[in-house]
């Protein structure tokens, strides 16, 4: 199948297992409304879905700036955590640290926020940049374990953000919370240390979503442009033939895994500095279960990210109006996410209409190359009794040339000689 029959199918199955979600969506929704009647009950579900495929963006008034903002703010968090997904799927490294990782992230951000104070413009930088080391260093653990030993990244990962969680809780409690406040959260971060606001309506859209998109563009490019890219795309597809190709197949996965970390881990300082005044993050935020989601509808392809990250900020938006208005649970978004998630992982899902299209382009490409061999036989005679025209045409004129003036030639040449 070529390129663009694959596109196309990747295109279709993403629209389906989103038309599915959305059809699951509206079923619960219907069983949930309020209403003694059908009638009441189809009303307060359309109401429902008004409210969460519309008002996101266009209100009563016309276009919802203020939602417009709060979707592209919230896709900051979720775009790092699902490029770190693409880039550790690609090397067929089903790693879930990502989760932790924000977390781990965002609260060695808030140390240096705290802690370490530092000129304005700097202070930010150098914590974001902690932050994603930090991350980068953890994702050492899962992935040497997974290179040395074997051990499953899936596991050894999702075990890794629970230990992480309780760590930085226990750090929180015992000696860094501010015991001066009602709950536990860490003292104010210096002002130093915030991320600008990018448009000052109350979004919270702060110089962060820029630089997320400044990473997608730079992570597709080493995804596809580097060498290293390719030997991660590489390991992923046939990790033996990578291996007898002459690839550390261990350093990519240890490299596919610490990048992914580093990611993580800016996602999670930006989101914390541009958005919070204080580290107050008790439990695993969910914006890494939002990546694996986000990275499975883009097909692991970095450039597609952005748009997958606006789908499901669109939606979760969607679903917070819908129970502020309608009365309907917020966590809807989270069992759109599980069918759209579980369709993308069923590899038979339209596997018939798959095998039909590489049936068809098949037949394509042999029809078309029974065309340019039928072309190449017609040109051939042609050919052929041109090569015998130009060769009589030599032939004659070397016949019309006197014998003299090819014997004069023959001397001077040997005149020349000598």
């Amino acid at each position: 199948m070529n390129k663009k029959a694959s596109l196309r199918f990747s295109i279709l199955r993403g629209f389906v297992a989103i038309m599915i979600a959305l059809l699951v969506a509206t079923i619960l929704v219907f069983i949930s409304a309020e209403g003694d009647g059908l009638g009441a009950k189809l009303s307060s579900t359309g109401d429902a879905m008004v409210n969460m495929l519309i008002r996101p963006l266009f209100g009563k008034s016309g276009f919802a700036t203020k939602n417009f903002t709060d979707i592209l703010a919230a896709m900051i968090p979720v775009t790092f955590t699902s490029l770190a997904a693409c880039v550790m799927f690609a090397a067929n490294q089903f790693n879930l640290g990502a989760e932790g990782g924000i977390m781990l992230g965002a609260f060695m951000a808030s140390i240096i926020a705290v802690y370490v104070p530092m000129p304005s413009g700097i202070h930010a930088i150098v914590a974001v940049l902690v932050a994603a080391v930090s991350v980068g260093i953890m994702m050492i653990i899962p992935a040497v374990l997974k290179a040395k030993l074997g051990v499953s990244e899936m596991v050894c990962s999702l075990m890794l953000n629970y230990v992480v969680m309780y760590i930085i809780n226990f750090l929180m409690n015992t000696f860094l919370a501010d015991k001066s406040k009602g709950q536990v959260m860490s003292y104010d971060f210096e002002e130093t240390s915030a991320i600008p606001q990018l448009v000052d309506n109350g979004s919270k859209l702060t110089w962060g979503f820029v630089i997320a998109m400044i990473f997608v563009v730079l992570t597709a490019l080493f995804m596809y442009r580097t060498r290293w890219g390719y030997a991660i795309r590489m390991v992923g597809i046939n990790k033996d033939f990578s291996k007898y190709s002459g690839l550390s197949v261990m350093g990519v996965i240890i490299l596919s895994q610490i990048i992914g970390g580093l990611l993580a881990g800016m996602g999670g300082g930006i989101e914390l500095l541009g958005r919070y005044t204080n580290y107050q993050w008790k439990a695993l935020p969910g914006y890494g279960w939002d990546g694996i989601t986000v990275a499975c509808i883009a097909g692991n392809n970095p450039i597609l990210v952005p748009f997958a990250a606006f789908f499901i900020a669109f939606l979760d938006k969607g679903c917070n109006l819908m129970a502020t208005y309608c009365n309907v649970p917020a966590q809807l978004i989270d069992i759109i996410e599980g069918v759209i998630f579980i369709f993308f992982a069923a590899e038979q899902f339209l596997s018939k209409y798959r095998q039909k299209l590489v049936v068809k382009s098949s037949l394509a490409e042999v029809a078309r190359q029974a065309e340019a061999s039928a072309a190449l036989s017609q040109a051939t005679p042609e050919i052929t009794e041109t090569t015998a025209e130009i060769e009589e045409t030599v032939t004659e004129s070397t016949e019309d040339v006197p014998e003299e003036t090819v014997t004069e030639n023959e001397e001077g040449k040997e005149s020349d000689e000598q």
